[in-house]
């Protein structure tokens, strides 16, 4: 578990790192066996030690001396909705969050967001942060998807592990800000579904393991 929580400082610092969250905006967390283990709330990610990070219960109660992050809700019910789901990140990264409060999705623009289970990638209906509906909201823009934003708020990215979620989320804001920036230049000619369709084959054959024979 000490490690556990190590990797969850690591992956922290590194999306503060990337630029994709400033201060103590943003937060992370990942399954364990025993429970979710999050960042906590209002707490410099530098400031971070593996004592001080919380263990988050089913039921929304919580082992540790620091309270969760606001918007334990939302993490808690991708887990329980997603038993694939091993890590999560939600960042206040500058061009996800341009999109999100221009209210817009991200269609399918570029081939790379077959990454994230296709087009478009969603952003999700506006609620307060920390509520049982803004999670709503969440769940069902993350449906088919990996990854979706939330309007007037930022992004959400998953992953099999908190180094792929993170991996994810830094994706997703390099996705947002060549859509932008397309934008600028007259708008982007979209893909077919087809196209996609193809890209989403694609990468599910690149990252398939060899399991040799």
């Amino acid at each position: 578990m000490m490690e556990l929580r190590k990797n969850l400082i690591e992956a922290a610092r590194a999306m503060a790192a990337r630029g994709l969250s400033a201060g103590t905006s943003g937060n992370v967390s990942l399954r364990t066996e025993e429970g979710i283990l999050i960042t906590p709330s209002a707490t410099p990610y530098e400031s971070l030690t593996p004592e001080m990070i919380p263990l988050l219960k089913p039921d929304g109660s919580f082992e540790g001396r620091y309270r969760p992050s606001s918007e334990w809700r939302f993490h808690l019910d991708i887990y329980l909705a997603r038993p694939e789901v091993g890590g999560v990140v939600h960042h206040h990264a500058p061009y996800t969050t341009a999109l999100a409060m221009a209210r817009r999705e991200i269609p399918a623009c570029h081939y790379m967001i077959a990454r994230f289970g296709g087009a478009p990638l969603r952003c999700a209906a506006y609620a307060l942060f920390g509520t049982a509906e803004l999670s709503a909201n969440v769940l069902k823009a993350l449906e088919g998807r990996t990854a979706c934003l939330m309007e007037n708020h930022g992004g959400i990215a998953t992953g099999r592990d908190v180094g792929a979620a993170l991996a994810a989320a830094t994706e997703l804001e390099v996705l947002a800000q060549q859509y932008l920036l397309s934008l600028a230049a007259g708008g982007p000619v979209l893909l077919t579904d087809a196209e996609i369709d193809a890209a989403i084959t694609q990468f599910a054959t690149a990252y398939r393991p060899n399991t040799g024979g």
